[in-house]
């Protein structure tokens, strides 16, 4: 990668399908890095077909699929013509786990690969896709999937993704790979692997699978460094990220004068150590403004990586509804968001919108994908989740002091761009996460105005 072609704005792949393809696809006619997130696609694809497939095109990004043997079994269990009955819950998928059945693997393949190719649909900009380090059990057949859709670009943070620059190397050549699953509750060390064959799922080969750049999500240089010197394939480059950032946060170094977690100044990014690393890097977390592209270009940086601002322009996949309440909230002062410490299963601090959604009672993990891998009392691979009702949890041997606060992260997500399930304790919320800075609504909203799309977004930042 050569800085003279590279995006100076990356739009961030947020939530779950709120980088949806449609963001991305409009970012990237504006010659700038359009990325889709890669959670929970599978579940994303699966509740559109029930919904009905607004305006057709799931079904034509389906037909695309170079297997069609591989998609009528999709269709046929899970798209609806007119859309399921909205009393009526979604049917839900298997969560997955580290051996999943065949069905399961072609549906992430298959996915992704939808996201991805009406993300590129009718332009040649550049697409990338977003991962997560800590939800590990989807991404080998995931990637699979986007890069048969010509994927650019693979980012991944929320941990230090050392073993993706190889499976990258490995699928591009058709070869099978693996990857290293964290387990917790191991003490006799067992080492747990997943192992992906493309050639078992899709066997005709004459596809060219280009390796798309990939570009890890980093906090700090120190994980920069552990990046180039340990990950088991070439890192492209950093978006570094700091902590008023939406989403998932690196847990802060620092506590307070309460003995509470709290940000600071150990907490700040080393830009002289980061050139040194001699890739290209982005910078991300409230620099979405002309002002804060060139204070990026400044410290060395290519660019920016910018969510929020993109979060609530037309094309995300928030719910409108939930976009408008977001802004007027603002307008009127009254927005507030926090950093929570307590509401993700993962452990990580994770930014919250309040926008007083009503607390849900706890019940069975449904969805799973950030379920904790761990070694049960018999020695075998099972899953458990700090967000699932107190008593299944500790069964498992969870940990109960642990669980206060925690929230369903997966279904919020979903609910908030307008896919929520239907509970027997009623309609799942939807759980807002965005950053802490949204001044950028001052210059981007026009007069009598209360909405904009991705174009006044780069036009803003790039003016």
């Amino acid at each position: 990668m050569t800085t003279d072609r590279l995006p100076e704005i990356i739009q961030g792949g947020m939530g779950a399908g709120v980088s949806n393809w449609e963001l991305a696809n409009s970012v990237a006619r504006h010659g700038q890095l359009g990325v889709v997130s890669g959670t929970a696609l599978d579940s994303v694809l699966v509740r559109r077909l029930q919904a009905g497939d607004i305006g057709g095109h799931m079904r034509r990004a389906l037909s695309a699929f170079p297997w069609q043997e591989k998609v009528q079994p999709i269709i046929d269990k899970f798209f609806i013509e007119g859309g399921k009955d909205a009393a009526k819950a979604f049917k839900n998928i298997a969560p997955p786990v580290v051996k999943m059945s065949n069905a399961a693997v072609e549906l992430l393949i298959v996915s992704n690969f939808v996201e991805i190719f009406l993300a590129k649909e009718g332009h040649d900009g550049p697409v990338g896709i977003n991962y997560l380090q800590k939800i590990q059990l989807p991404n080998l057949p995931s990637i699979f999937g986007a890069m048969l859709a010509g994927v650019n670009y693979i980012l991944m943070g929320a941990g230090i993704p050392l073993g993706i620059p190889g499976v990258l190397d490995d699928l591009s050549e058709w070869k099978e790979t693996e990857m290293k699953i964290h387990v917790d509750d191991n003490p006799d060390k067992i080492e747990v692997k997943q192992f992906f064959d493309p050639k078992n799922y899709c066997p005709d080969q004459k596809i060219e699978l280009k390796r798309p750049s990939f570009l890890a999500i980093i906090t700090s240089h120190i994980v920069g460094k552990t990046m180039n010197r340990k990950a088991n394939g070439y890192v492209n480059g950093f978006v570094v990220e700091n902590h008023t950032a939406g989403g998932h946060n690196a847990p802060p170094r620092g506590k307070d004068a309460e003995g509470q977690p709290e940000f600071g100044t150990r907490d700040e990014v080393n830009y002289d150590e980061i050139r040194k690393l001699e890739r290209p890097f982005w910078i991300a977390g409230s620099f979405a403004s002309p002002k804060g592209l060139q204070d990026a270009k400044d410290l060395g940086a290519v660019g920016i990586q910018a969510g929020t601002i993109f979060a609530y322009s037309k094309e995300s996949g928030i719910a409108p509804e939930i976009k408008e309440q977001v802004i007027d909230l603002y307008k009127k002062g009254e927005l507030k968001v926090k950093t929570d410490f307590k509401a993700s299963p993962t452990g990580y601090p994770f930014k919250v919108v309040d926008v007083g959604a009503p607390f849900r009672e706890k019940l069975a993990c449904d969805l799973g994908y950030l379920r904790q891998t761990y070694i049960n009392d018999k020695g075998k691979v099972a899953y458990r989740c700090a967000s699932e009702p107190e008593k299944v949890y500790i069964k498992k041997g969870g940990n109960p002091n642990i669980m206060d606060g925690k929230l369903c992260l997966c279904n919020g997500l979903l609910a908030t761009i307008g896919l929520p399930q239907i509970k027997k304790n009623g309609i799942e919320p939807p759980l807002i996460t965005s950053g802490q800075n949204f001044d950028f609504l001052e210059n981007i909203l026009k007069k009598d105005s209360d909405s904009y799309n991705s174009k006044d977004v780069i036009d803003y930042i790039l003016s």
